[in-house]
């Protein structure tokens, strides 16, 4: 029988590792819990590896299986995200929630360092980066540094970095 803990006690907490703690528990894999409410094993091993959110389906189904409220897990989902955007206000990092996290692909959005990798965040969300992650991007850095550090960037095959740095007028 599943006892998940109550959300007031696991506030903040990605809802994969609360999943992952519970099933460790009862000796489930991840796959077993895949099967048991039809998702995709991939899903699941994305949420327990805490690479992947929950989304309302998800936790309907989820609470299905573990026999809790419907919300329980968005709710969780809900308190992670802003604990992740409350961090990194303090930790003078920008509004990650409005950068895709696949622009990031080969590392974890989470543990990026905003200052020392600026020059490569700046180049990658030029070229890869919609309105919002450029504005967002615009926003963090200033205009002014985004321009000293384009300046430092050598090239890039993409054309769609220069089109950004003529469109959002950044030199």
């Amino acid at each position: 029988m599943f006892m998940l803990p109550q959300l007031t006690k696991i506030k903040g907490v990605h809802p994969g590792a609360i999943l992952k703690r519970e099933l460790k528990i009862q000796g489930v894999k991840g796959i077993q819990l895949a099967r048991s409410i039809d998702e995709h094993k991939q899903t699941i091993s994305a949420i327990l590896n805490k690479k992947r959110d929950i989304n309302p389906k998800l936790s309907i189904k989820l609470a299905q299986e573990f026999n809790v409220d419907q919300d329980y897990f968005m709710l969780l989902q809900a308190s992670y995200d802003v604990k992740i955007i409350a961090d990194s206000k303090l930790k003078n990092t920008p509004n990650i929630q409005h950068i895709r996290k696949v622009i990031f692909w080969d590392t974890s959005i989470d543990k990026i360092d905003w200052q020392k990798n600026k020059r490569a965040v700046i180049q990658r969300i030029l070229e890869r980066g919609n309105a919002t992650e450029i504005t967002e991007i615009i926003s963090f850095y200033g205009k002014q540094i985004i321009s000293e550090e384009i300046k430092l960037i050598k090239s890039s095959r993409l054309p769609s970095f220069e089109k950004n740095i003529q469109d959002y007028n950044l030199i």
